[in-house]
């Protein structure tokens, strides 16, 4: 990873499983300056929050990154990952790893890990929210790649320049136009697909149900509970995951 052009490290992040825990793959898009460099890498059993976490992890510690002297950006879609590494993290080292909850805290050492290496960042880092699924092309991309890894798909991983990289996503099928027109496509038809599932928060966990009878069995006359429904795998992952974190407070 070789310092060019701008000071700024830009790092995109995204993990993925199949299954949940099932076959887990992760990604990432580091820009440094006017050089691009793609990384995905796949693990037999995982969840989809540890592969967000292992994708941080591989770039954060990446030697290169480690030495850049300019400030270093991560996106992530992952509310897990972004309010983990920014506010949670600390107070659970605090309790000893033990939650709120008094439950232990999950991915306890890959926790450990990046907190670590946040530190030896410092205040160069920081770690910004991008919408996942929202036409945002390194992010579809970065998902792309994850998902693929997931699957044991061969894939092409790129190393270049910045203005090749451009022409070698469109080539893949990422245009940043058609990412966007997709995404609005997609919110707006939204109401028209059907519901892939009921997730639910109830006394600090979160469930998802394939049918709002199971759901409402779960939640009816439970103080506190509160449910959604959502319509694809992506939604509810993300849904989820932002509800896990709220109940880890």
């Amino acid at each position: 990873m070789t310092k060019s052009g701008s000071d700024e490290l830009i790092i995109y992040t995204d993990g993925a499983s199949r299954g949940n825990p099932g076959k887990g793959g992760y990604a990432a898009i580091i820009v440094a300056g006017e050089m691009v460099m793609e990384i995905a890498d796949r693990k037999a059993h995982a969840t989809n929050n540890q592969m967000e976490l292992a994708a941080v992890e591989a770039v954060l510690s990446d030697s290169g990154a480690l030495s850049w002297d300019g400030p270093v950006t991560l996106y992530s879609d992952s509310m897990y990952v972004i309010n983990g590494i920014t506010k949670w993290v600390h107070g659970w080292q605090r309790n000893g790893w033990i939650t709120s909850t008094k439950t232990p805290v999950e991915n306890k050492s890959q926790w450990e890990h990046l907190l670590k290496l946040t530190k030896e960042y410092g205040k160069r880092l920081s770690i910004e929210k991008v919408k996942g699924h929202a036409g945002d092309l390194y992010n579809e991309r970065c998902d792309d790649l994850a998902v693929k890894a997931a699957l044991g798909t061969d894939q092409k991983l790129f190393s270049g320049s910045l203005k090749d990289y451009r022409t070698f996503l469109q080539e893949e099928g990422f245009d940043e136009t058609t990412m966007k027109a997709k995404a609005t496509t997609t919110k707006k038809s939204s109401s028209d697909k059907p519901v892939y599932s009921y997730v639910s928060l109830v006394n600090g966990i979160v469930n998802a149900d394939k049918t709002w009878a199971a759901c409402e069995k779960r939640v009816k006359g439970v103080k506190g509970a509160k449910y959604k429904k959502v319509f694809s795998k992506e939604e509810e992952t993300e849904l989820m995951q932002d509800w896990t974190l709220a109940s880890l407070l």
